[in-house]
């Protein structure tokens, strides 16, 4: 299957998922997790594929939702847009999740938002030298979505997760790596072999066990995976009503500091 929006290659048992806006840093909009969702999918049911990597094409992995796109709702119901895409986004979530092979997040550069979450879902995070995380939705007026206020947790800790999101700081890959929130980084120009070469590794190893292990970690935590993604969704739409969302999409495409007013 041919796909708009990102490129599918399959190999020895591994398949690569790469997202292809770069122009838009592969911000996450509705076509492109249509065409997420169809290859997690894909990839799932082919019996050939025994380990996947997701990664981006140029010089972000996934910058987050499409703000410009979020703006052209502004004269008429500015919650829609998260009403469609978010529910393609947890679609993605859920079936990296459920998915009994491994998958890793080859994190070639800028991961924000939607991309952070992303990340996060993922089994394994190898992660470029330049690459850089941030939660990112705060400084526009809207909260966390895609199972980050559940995943970034687990990874990082309470305290570490709250301090991303109130402060929105910038994480670079060593400071990800001392967080707990990669598992290794490597040079840039390593990152496509070395996700490669661990992806090869596993796509030999036990994929019935590897199954197995992967659903009974799942088996803690889905059900609470589910439940705050239908929470973060309702919180989406909810944040998107707020006047001070529609400044700090404003502020983002303006390029200035943001004057919220908490209203």
């Amino acid at each position: 299957m041919e796909y708009e929006n990102l490129i599918l290659k399959k190999e020895e048992g591994v398949a690569t998922i790469r997202l292809n806006r770069p122009k838009s840093f592969n911000s996450f909009n509705f076509d492109l997790g249509s065409d997420l969702e169809k290859s997690l999918e894909d990839c799932g049911k082919d019996p050939a594929v025994k380990a996947v990597i997701l990664t981006g094409e140029g010089k972000a992995f996934c910058a987050g939702g499409d703000i410009a796109y979020f703006k052209k709702y502004f004269d008429s119901d500015p919650s829609e847009p998260f009403r469609q895409i978010i529910k393609k986004l947890n679609i993605a979530i859920i079936t990296i999740r459920r998915m009994p092979k491994p998958v890793i997040a080859a994190v070639n550069g800028a991961a924000g938002g939607a991309g952070f979450s992303l990340a996060a879902a993922c089994d394994l995070r190898i992660c470029a030298a330049s690459a850089i995380f941030r939660q990112a939705y705060t400084s526009i007026g809207m909260v966390g979505d895609g199972g980050w206020t559940l995943f970034i947790p687990l990874l990082i800790g309470f305290g570490r997760a709250m301090e991303l999101m109130l402060l929105d700081q910038v994480i670079d890959a060593r400071q990800a790596l001392e967080w707990g929130l990669v598992n290794r980084v490597v040079d840039d120009a390593m990152l496509e072999s070395t996700a490669n070469e661990i992806a090869l590794k596993l796509s030999r190893g036990p994929a019935k066990a590897f199954a197995i292990a992967k659903e009974n970690l799942n088996h803690a935590m889905m059900g609470l995976l589910e439940r705050q993604l239908e929470l973060e969704r309702a919180a989406m739409v909810k944040a998107a009503g707020t006047s001070d969302y529609i400044e700090g999409v404003n502020a983002f495409l303006e390029k200035r500091a943001a004057r919220f007013t908490g209203k």
